[in-house]
């Protein structure tokens, strides 16, 4: 995983919480459409070719793999709050999105995937369920919430680290320390994270709980 190799020095387990599928819909409508908004790279393989077709991204992951699909991307500024003041005069444009969606914008929708909670691997509630130090990232509102589910009898000491502040809200688990990402994407993450690498640091900092944002902000 690419975002894995954006954290020297920290042991990641990959332990996705959700699974994407895609659903049934009518291609017919991608075609016609004048131009494409994607709130999550995860639309990107679904929606086929771009054929140079005009697409308005969220932040840089999706609209890189946009550009790689073959359309002619415009990066928005990482979530779907910050992207509203983009839409007016693309109210004729398609928004492709997941069946759970954070924000429904102003633009015509079609659900084309659905994000299927599943439950955590072995390995990762054996971590959780240890004496070592464990970092959650939190990509989504529904991640979050769904993470707080699995780390409800959590013994391990738990960090978490949130794209935004409405995941950080939705995570209702155990926690001694909270981070909220400088700015919603992955770069930002991975700083928020590698904060957090000083492990004897982060273990002195957990005798109580904290909050603050990237950049040292509380």
């Amino acid at each position: 995983m690419a975002f894995a190799r954006d954290l020297p020095g920290i042991e990641v387990l990959i332990a996705p919480i959700l699974r994407i599928e895609a659903l049934p819909f009518d291609p017919a409508q991608i075609s016609a459409a004048p131009g494409i908004v994607f709130t999550s790279s995860n639309a990107v393989p679904l929606a086929g070719p771009g054929n140079g077709k005009p697409a308005l991204c969220v932040g840089p992951q999706t609209a890189e793999a946009a550009a790689a699909a073959g359309y002619q991307v415009e990066e928005g500024p990482g979530d779907a709050e910050g992207m509203m003041p983009m839409l007016p005069g693309r109210e004729a444009w398609l928004h492709l999105h997941g069946r759970h969606r954070a924000r429904e914008l102003p633009v015509q929708g079609m659900a084309i995937y659905d994000q299927i909670a599943q439950s955590l691997s072995v390995e990762a509630m054996a971590l959780l369920s240890g004496d070592r130090p464990v970092i959650l990232p939190l990509f989504s509102p529904r991640s979050a919430t769904l993470l707080a589910q699995a780390a409800a009898s959590a013994t391990a000491t738990i960090a978490t680290v949130a794209i935004s502040a409405r995941a950080d809200e939705c995570y209702d688990g155990p926690t001694q320390a909270r981070l909220i990402a400088e700015r919603p994407e992955g770069v930002s993450m991975a700083r928020a994270i590698l904060s957090l690498r000083d492990v004897a640091d982060f273990a002195e900092r957990s005798e109580k709980p904290w909050v603050e944002a990237a950049e040292g902000r509380r």
